[in-house]
């Protein structure tokens, strides 16, 4: 009767649309209660800067009013460039406490911002396979004006930011929940309005992160350009892959340079990654995020990389409230509700 409240609820703060997510946790399973997506005008976040905080806290608010959520307390995420995770990290055996007090030596050696400028954490993976002695942490760290101005936003829409978590960890969490990939290494990769990321687990743990500022705004930017037309004409010809005003052949032409783009993206990083893991070897990736519907992005990262190309399904093993969930907007956003979705797995108070 007087448990803790420690659900929360998934608020994914994207370029062109915020996602918020309701998972409730039971004896059968998680359900779904609630999810929604509003669209963002175009101007009012730019390659994840805030340029409106007063009309994008309406919107959020709009959002959980027109679906119902009444909980305030929610989870938001980060990425990008101005977001630095760094994996495999040596520190000295020791409690967590007392790591807290010792690490930040650490952060200043791994992280390339003044120590000063940022807001960091760790999380301890266990002992060292490497050096004896030692215990192996991930640490992540963000400027520290990306994260007041997302708690800035979040607390102007009234709502109560209690996680600040990563994109890719929070990619991490909904897959883990919907897939069983034990002794097998994946590739996540999501591809938004304005950014890429791709993140490798092996054995349920993430081992290399990277971010780079790609995305399906290209393709309407290009369109734009072609066309010398507004964003929004722009945007419903990306979106329905076909128009009056531009020919078959060229649409398809500006969409495949983009997607050449995207790949030869992904490709690098995962020479990189094999570059420092060669025995290792991706035989699976799982697209998540607006790109992941491009055909063609399957294709040629099938080819590229010879590894089976799959976009996630979020929804795969949670139990949907078809009383208050709209099952078509599932369907139609489902690649992009992924990290939504992860977030709304945290807890208040866990790690």
């Amino acid at each position: 009767m007087f448990k803790k409240n420690v659900r929360l609820v998934g608020l994914d703060i994207g370029s062109r649309t915020i996602k918020a997510a309701e998972i409730i946790e039971t004896k059968s399973g998680n359900n779904l209660n609630s999810f929604g997506a509003v669209d963002i005008p175009p101007g009012l976040i730019e390659e994840g800067v805030i340029k409106d905080p007063a009309a994008v806290a309406e919107l959020i608010r709009q959002l959980f009013k027109t679906n119902n959520i009444r909980e305030q307390n929610v989870a938001i995420s980060v990425g990008g460039p101005s977001v630095i995770i760094k994996h495999n990290v040596n520190v000295d055996g020791m409690e967590e406490d007392q790591l807290h007090d010792t690490i930040h030596y650490e952060v200043e050696q791994y992280i390339p911002f003044d120590i000063n400028d940022i807001d960091w954490d760790f999380h301890i993976i266990g002992e060292s396979p490497t050096v004896a002695n030692k215990m192996e942490v991930i640490l992540a760290a963000a400027k520290k004006e990306l994260i007041s101005n997302r708690v800035d936003l979040v607390q102007m829409a009234g709502l109560n930011p209690c996680i600040i978590d990563v994109d890719a960890f929070a990619l991490q969490n909904i897959f883990e929940i919907n897939y069983d990939s034990q002794d097998e290494s994946i590739a996540l990769s999501d591809i938004g309005a304005s950014k890429t990321s791709l993140s490798i687990l092996k054995d349920n743990t993430s081992v290399f992160t990277r971010d780079a500022s790609l995305g399906c705004g290209q393709i309407t930017q290009k369109i734009m350009s072609f066309l010398d037309c507004s964003f929004d004409e722009a945007e419903k010809i990306k979106q329905s892959e076909q128009s009056e005003s531009i020919s078959t052949g060229d649409l398809r032409g500006i969409i495949s340079s983009v997607v050449l783009d995207w790949s030869q993206e992904i490709t690098r990083d995962l020479e990189f990654y094999y570059s420092t893991n060669p025995e290792d070897h991706i035989k699976r990736i799982v697209l998540s995020g607006g790109g992941a519907r491009v055909e063609e992005l399957h294709k040629a990262l099938s080819q590229e990389v010879n590894a089976d190309v799959e976009t996630i399904n979020p929804f795969g093993k949670l139990n949907i409230n078809s009383d208050r969930v709209d099952k078509p907007l599932l369907e139609q956003m489902a690649p992009q509700a992924a990290i939504c979705l992860g977030l709304a797995l945290r807890k208040i108070d866990d790690k």
